[in-house]
């Protein structure tokens, strides 16, 4: 029977390779460039798949589904992992019932990520393997070997992509659905229950098992020698390998499938099978460094960057930094990048959070930011955000700025909607039993726009687009001690500033909560009533570009009386917000005559 072939994106056939291979259970929150494995399995009607309120709920979700005897997957970018280390580290060490994958799509390069971390790190924390993909087709074989790999293991598996194996297509050849019967769950106290009347000995057992996966890491077929070149090897996973074989197609290749635990026997034998050998891997000496160990002689980061994607242009300067000649490569140091225009991003047209971002400015106000669309604040025109550090960070570092002693400023904690319920609660909670004055401004947008316009819990559907009953932010805030609530519309710029103001007369932890919904999603807001911008009144004053800083606004080619550039507004672009009329200081914005 002919197999249907199509293009995949690597994130695409992993959510294909759970279908085929039986998976039940799918749990995860969005986080590019993971977003879309969830999001395509939730296509599935045989899977149930769920966006869970952060990365360690979804973590236990899947953990709960392999011990309920249902193969069970998670994925989540390296932030995520970070939130989710407690429950991987724990599950490792009891073992799983039917397999268990977790997904973890790094970024080097740090395309939308606020840090540039290995995730090859985690395998020899929570000590697990992890398998590594190297184009779509891998992506969804690779998912049936993984469970397979945990099924035999009893043992969690990783399984890694990044950035450029999870947003680019290639052939994918499809297969049929095969079903996994459930195993149920059976009742195990000892197994998984980690009270030190239990775990004493499973330090050793642990190791015990990595030393079977050692053994399984050299004969496996995820680790496979490309003989060509006896002078030349190159040890390479991933992505990494695909540039390497671009640059230096006539090498032979020590290609790694199962990045952790390494085949140091078969390492060995295919250094001793070439002049010179070569590690080519993204971001941290991994591999290199337990190379070395073994008493291998290779090189590796002297001639290969450690941070970004390693593209064939990247790792070309590090062969011919080597001595090699590539007659194709060798003038790409001499080639100057051309120097692209520097577009700082900003808020769409429409975004409820410019007006409050402009109160906060105008009030000159310390804010502890977080991750969202919001944290476009930092940036000008308003650079007015000082603190991003990672997902619910903004509370505790509020109070912490407040308990640090007299500041100059107040001080206001600023998250969204999403990020609030993802681990934002605990920290408000913290802030009112330690009577801490600080005031919260939850921007609710009706959505988690930053990763493209996913449901949460206050929204009113779930992944699969099923009605459920949103849950209320405001019950939330007065369940943890919050007297002192206020709603504000964002697109209206005094209230705004009067809300911040009454906020910070009280001595209790307060709360502002924004009521307008993404200009974006779930569906782009079309404008009622258009604004426009009358010649005879406009100033040329800039303040409605410096502070709005909105994309319907430009620089038309008129000028003022005196000499300025007067403003125009793109009607296709205009949502009708009226931000910037409200701050015109001549008025001279305008509704559009119909």
């Amino acid at each position: 029977m002919n197999q249907k072939k199509v293009l995949l994106s690597g994130n695409e056939a992993i959510a294909r390779g759970c279908y085929e291979h039986g998976v039940k259970v799918a749990s995860a929150y969005p986080g590019t460039p993971s977003s879309e494995i969830i999001k395509n399995i939730a296509t599935y009607d045989e899977m149930y798949a769920e966006w869970a309120t952060n990365e360690k709920v979804a973590m236990e979700v899947a953990i709960g589904g392999s011990i309920g005897g249902a193969r069970s997957i998670t994925s989540m970018k390296s932030a995520g992992a970070n939130v989710a280390c407690d429950p991987l580290v724990a599950f490792s060490y009891t073992g799983v019932n039917a397999g268990m994958v977790i997904a973890l799509c790094g970024d080097p390069g740090m395309a939308s990520s606020s840090t540039e971390q290995d995730d090859r790190y985690f395998t020899k924390l929570a000590h697990c393997p992890m398998i590594a993909p190297s184009d779509s087709q891998e992506a969804k074989d690779f998912v049936g070997i993984a469970f397979d790999m945990s099924e035999t293991f009893d043992i969690p598996v990783i399984l890694q992509s990044t950035t450029a194996l999870s947003h680019s297509k290639t052939e994918v050849e499809l297969g049929e659905r095969k079903e996994v019967p459930d195993k149920g769950f059976e009742r195990n106290i000892p197994k998984y229950s980690l009270l030190p009347a239990f775990t004493i000995g499973l330090r050793k057992w642990s190791i015990e098992r990595e030393k079977k996966l050692a053994e399984y890491a050299e004969v496996t077929s995820l680790n496979r020698i490309e003989k060509n070149s006896s002078e030349v090897g190159i040890i390479a996973s991933g992505m990494a390998y695909q540039a390497a074989k671009e640059v230096m197609p006539d090498a032979s290749y020590l290609k790694l499938g199962m990045v952790s635990p390494l085949p140091m026997y078969k390492i060995k034998k295919f250094a001793e099978s070439v002049k010179s050998l070569f590690v080519v891997e993204e971001l941290d000496p991994f591999f290199e460094e337990q190379i070395r160990a073994a008493g291998i002689k290779v090189e590796g980061k002297d001639l290969f960057v450690p941070e970004g994607e390693l593209t064939p242009e990247k790792v070309a300067r590090g062969f011919i930094k080597a001595g090699f000649d590539l007659p194709r490569w060798n003038k790409i140091p001499m080639i100057k990048p051309r120097q692209s225009v520097r577009r700082m991003p900003v808020q769409c047209a429409g975004c409820p959070h410019r007006g409050i971002s402009m109160a906060l400015k105008k009030l000159n106000y310390n804010v502890a930011g977080d991750i969202g669309c919001y944290d476009l604040i930092t940036l000008p025109p308003v650079e007015h955000m000082h603190t991003v550090l990672e997902m619910g960070c903004a509370i505790g570092a509020a109070v912490g700025i407040e308990r640090a002693g007299k500041q100059k400023h107040h001080t206001i904690a600023v998250m969204g909607d999403s990020t609030f319920l993802h681990s934002g609660m605990t920290g408000l909670l913290n802030a009112t039993y330690n009577k801490t004055p600080i005031n919260l401004l939850i921007l609710n947008n009706d959505i988690t726009a930053m990763t493209g316009g996913q449901y949460n819990p206050a929204t009113n559907y779930t992944i699969k687009s099923e009605e459920t009953d949103p849950i209320s932010i405001p019950d939330i805030c007065k369940a943890l001690g919050v007297k002192h609530f206020q709603e504000v519309d964002p697109y209206d710029y005094q209230a705004c500033l009067e809300a911040l103001k009454q906020a910070t007369k009280t001595d209790e932890t307060s709360v502002i909560m924004t009521n307008r919904p993404c200009a974006l999603y779930p569906k782009k807001i079309k404008a009622d009533i258009l604004y426009e911008v009358d010649g005879d009144k406009c100033i040329g004053c800039k303040k409605c570009l410096r502070l709005a800083c909105c994309p319907a606004l430009y620089q038309t080619d008129n000028l003022t009386a005196k000499g300025k550039q007067i403003t125009g507004i793109m009607a296709a672009d205009c949502t009708g917000c009226s931000v910037c009329a409200q701050i015109c200081p001549t008025k001279a914005i305008k509704e559009e005559k119909s």
